[in-house]
């Protein structure tokens, strides 16, 4: 990969445009994971359910254009909101970035493979279940931490 097409070296991410920003998305499918706040400390607990739109094979959302229109509670990542929001796994390469570190190897944009973040061990394929699959009543017996 030539140093002009490693744009993530050179722009912050507020002056990305909206391709190279989407194709940060290594598609982990960790940000998709259902998330249980504690009322009383306000800790975020992940689950091991995923959004009902989440593909938990390839990880990639069925209707990304419409995705907020269908789940009213989708966090649309943008440069401004990234680095305030805690949850983001230590791996998503939108906070890895405004956190001024590294891409990771196994980071498409990388290694130039979508396989990669699998083999990495980073996505949830096979270790996830969609919501529509589960009563949302039982999501405490998801807790994965």
């Amino acid at each position: 990969m030539s140093a002009d097409e490693r744009f993530w070296e050179k722009k912050s991410l507020i002056e990305m445009s909206s391709e190279e920003w989407e194709s940060l998305c290594d598609g982990c499918g960790q940000c998709c994971r259902v998330k249980l706040e504690d009322e009383d400390t306000g800790r975020i607990h992940r689950t091991s359910v995923v959004c009902r739109l989440l593909d938990t094979g390839t990880c990639r959302c069925h209707d990304y254009p419409n995705r907020q229109q269908l789940v009213p509670d989708c966090v649309q990542l943008e440069p401004q909101n990234v680095a305030e929001i805690q949850w983001l796994p230590a791996t998503c390469a939108y906070r890895v970035l405004a956190e001024g570190r590294e891409l990771a190897w196994w980071h498409p944009l990388i290694s130039g493979e979508q396989a990669s973040v699998a083999a990495a061990g980073i996505s949830v394929s096979g270790q996830v279940v969609s919501e529509s699959e589960v009563d949302e009543e039982e999501l405490g017996y998801y807790l994965i931490d």
